[in-house]
Parts: C-alpha cells; structure tokens; sequence
C-alpha cells in the first residue's frame, strides 16, 4: 500500500444502530472525498443487496482460502460460517483514486483496523437509544428470521461494552443530530474547520 495514503474511517455498531444511514449520508458529502470499503462475505445476499457494490459475496470455501493466503486486512466469523472481511486490495483500489476509505464495519473489524493503522484511522461507534430499540429497528427491515434478530440483540450488549475502545462515540437517538455530529467529526479530522 504506497503511494497515497489517506485517512480510513471506521463506523462500527450493533445492526440496527443507524450505522450505514450515516455511512451512506457521508458518502454524498463531495468535500470529505471518500469512496466506500466494500466487505467481502460468505453469507448470502439479503433483499437489493448487490455484488461488488454492497459486499463482495464470496462462498465460505473461497473466504476460507483468502484467510489462508492472507488476503484480508482483517475479518471475523460473525456468527457460524458467516465470515466479514476487508481484503487488502479493497484498500489499494481506494486509495489509488487518491480517496479516503469509509468502513461501515462490525465492532471487532472496526477495532482490528485502528489497531493497523492507529495514525491515520479515525474510530467511530455508533451507539443506538437502546438494546430494546435496536429489536424495534431489526423486526421493521423485515429481512430476517426471529431466530437471527435474537442472535444479533445478544451479540449488541456485548458489542455495546466495545463502545469505550472507539476514538469517539455518536449517540443515535435522533438521526438529524447524528447526521450532524458525524460530518463535525469528518471535517475536524480532515482539518477542513480551519
């Protein structure tokens, strides 16, 4: 990874906490010049979800050999043989378009990446109002069995422990106020407020 290299931005949160709303809002904001770090997975794709604009939807045997080869700059099981990771040439290609990467990104890949590149990695937890209001987010997408919400609300009180490990923490209460305090944040690491 030569060359440029621009700052990366890590949004972690348990599912439903407003993460990828904010992602995605920052994204259209032309003066932080970021284009978005798309996740390799062994998981099937889910409702409009699209290859190579919303993951990289790779089969568990394939995910398994680029672990082998080292291919991935972090990547964690996230529940059983559903595999999350950040192949290194994810970064390259980013950077080679002399942008900043934005992750949208899982607790324990957000923190593997700052502890990679600690100088030029601002850390982001979103944090959700609450675990009961995280159910109420996960039952409206309507994209999962109950089975699943149950496995991510359980994961979310451990992920939510995380929260102090993270550089700064965006409280979601109200999305407006949010979508605000995370373009402070992006426009004070960047030195764009002076």
């Amino acid at each position: 990874m030569k060359d440029f290299k621009g700052k990366l931005f890590v949004f972690s949160a348990p599912s439903g906490s407003g993460k990828t709303t904010i992602v995605r809002h920052l994204l259209k904001q032309e003066q932080f010049n970021l284009a978005f770090s798309i996740s390799a997975t062994s998981r099937e794709p889910r409702g409009f979800e699209k290859d190579g604009k919303d993951y990289y939807f790779i089969s568990l045997r394939d995910f398994k050999n680029k672990i082998k080869e080292d291919a991935f700059l972090e990547w964690e099981e996230v529940y059983r043989d559903n595999f999350y990771g950040t192949l290194k040439i994810e970064v390259e290609r980013i950077w080679a378009l002399k942008k900043h990467v934005i992750f949208d990104i899982d607790v324990v890949g957000g923190l593997r990446i700052k502890k990679k590149f600690p100088e030029n990695t601002l850390s982001v937890f979103v944090k959700p109002p609450s675990v009961d209001e995280l159910k109420i987010r996960l039952k409206k997408r309507s994209t999962e069995s109950e089975d699943k919400i149950n496995m991510r609300i359980a994961k979310a009180s451990v992920e939510l422990a995380t929260a102090p490990q993270f550089d700064k923490i965006i409280k979601n209460y109200d999305l407006e106020v949010a979508l605000q305090e995370a373009e402070a944040l992006m426009r004070d690491y960047l030195g764009l407020n002076k």
